[in-house]
């Protein structure tokens, strides 16, 4: 069965194809020169790329992969959450695919296939507790199959990887600028005391950052020393050198440290209330932080479980996630109607599909 995925949820706009659980081919085109501009992501901007990129992805796609359109089984696109706006553009291309060609629609869950990826490069054994961490969501799931996803803990305001950008942010990094706070913090051992582990002295699964990055900008507001005069460059985090260097590894070091450890007393946390589970599934743009991925693979070798580290490649938005889960889900029987509706950033996403054989049931 041949998938075609389509991402447009932020600002990659991504498309790929998937045969029976292997990626035929992809194209991606990101927006990070356009809104690093900006410090971040300009929604109306993004809409009006995908608009601008997406017909010509597909036909690029179709042409390195010597695929007609008629050949597609299954449209698999992202659906949501995201931007609105950008989503609406995937969603709407997708739909006029299936009129002309009569392939069957499936909305996907961006959250899902972020956690359902990695299957693309190894088999991934359920049930598993996922850890969704990126940029806009900071989610734990139990995911019993690939269709049944339980939500056990979500971010109460900001995500981890919103933290990470608006800490780059303060010091004047280039956007996105969570891989800089991650070399920078590779070059030094994190002051343990520094900052907080927030939110971690309760019961809950949840999630919550704004008090870190609260700290870090009150730490920063005391030592200006540590912040770039105007929007700094690679050239220019990689030119910085003596005591202003060895500061400023030190205070992302210790960021860096403080979310990684609140994430795994979480994680932890789950592991030990969902009972026994055959994998720790690790997903999203953060998943790719050398000390996040250190981390878990730590805490599951602790806890006697499988973890699974997607590819860097995997961690980012693309399109070949959404084209996988797309055909998990067609393989179980679901699909969607043409009056599919694209679900915002905020509104949680419905699982409104039909199913014509349940092969897999849904809660």
């Amino acid at each position: 069965m041949l998938t075609l995925g389509i991402e447009t949820s932020c600002d990659e706009t991504a498309v790929a194809l998937v045969d029976d659980g292997r990626l035929v081919g992809e194209k991606l085109a990101t927006q990070i020169d356009v809104h690093a501009l900006f410090g971040g992501v300009v929604p109306e901007i993004a809409s009006r790329e995908h608009l601008r990129v997406l017909p010509r992805l597909f036909k690029e796609l179709m042409a390195e992969t010597g695929t007609s359109p008629k050949d597609i089984d299954t449209i698999a696109v992202a659906r949501g959450p995201g931007l609105l706006g950008s989503l609406l553009v995937g969603v709407s291309f997708a739909k006029g695919l299936c009129l002309s060609t009569n392939a069957s629609l499936v909305g996907v869950n961006h959250l899902w296939a972020h956690l359902l990826a990695p299957g693309l490069a190894e088999d991934l054994k359920f049930p598993a507790l996922g850890l969704l961490v990126s940029g806009g969501h900071t989610h734990t799931y139990l995911i019993k199959s690939p269709v049944e996803f339980e939500l056990l803990g979500r971010t109460l305001d900001d995500a981890a990887g919103e933290a990470f950008d608006k800490v780059a942010k303060l010091m004047n990094f280039p956007y996105p600028g969570g891989r800089y706070i991650d070399d920078l913090s590779q070059e030094a051992e994190p002051d343990t005391k520094l900052f907080p582990r927030p939110y971690v002295k309760n019961p809950s699964l949840d999630f919550s950052f704004s008090g870190l990055k609260t700290a870090v900008s009150l730490y920063v507001q005391a030592h200006p020393e540590l912040v770039f005069p105007e929007m700094a460059d690679a050239a220019a985090i990689a030119a910085l050198s003596g005591e202003k260097r060895e500061a400023l590894c030190r205070v992302c070091a210790s960021f860096n440290w403080s979310v990684t450890e609140t994430l795994k007393i979480k994680v932890e946390r789950a592991l030990d209330q969902v009972g026994p589970v055959k994998s720790l599934i690790v997903a999203g743009g953060v998943a790719a932080n050398t000390r996040l991925r250190e981390t878990m693979a730590r805490l599951a070798k602790k806890k006697g479980v499988h973890v699974v580290l997607p590819e860097l490649s995997l961690c980012t938005d693309n399109g070949a996630m959404i084209a996988y889960a797309g055909a998990l889900f067609a393989q179980a029987g679901y699909s969607h109607e043409l009056d599919l509706e694209a679900i915002p950033r905020g509104r949680i996403v419905p699982l409104d599909w039909t199913c014509k054989a349940k092969n897999i049931a849904v809660e």
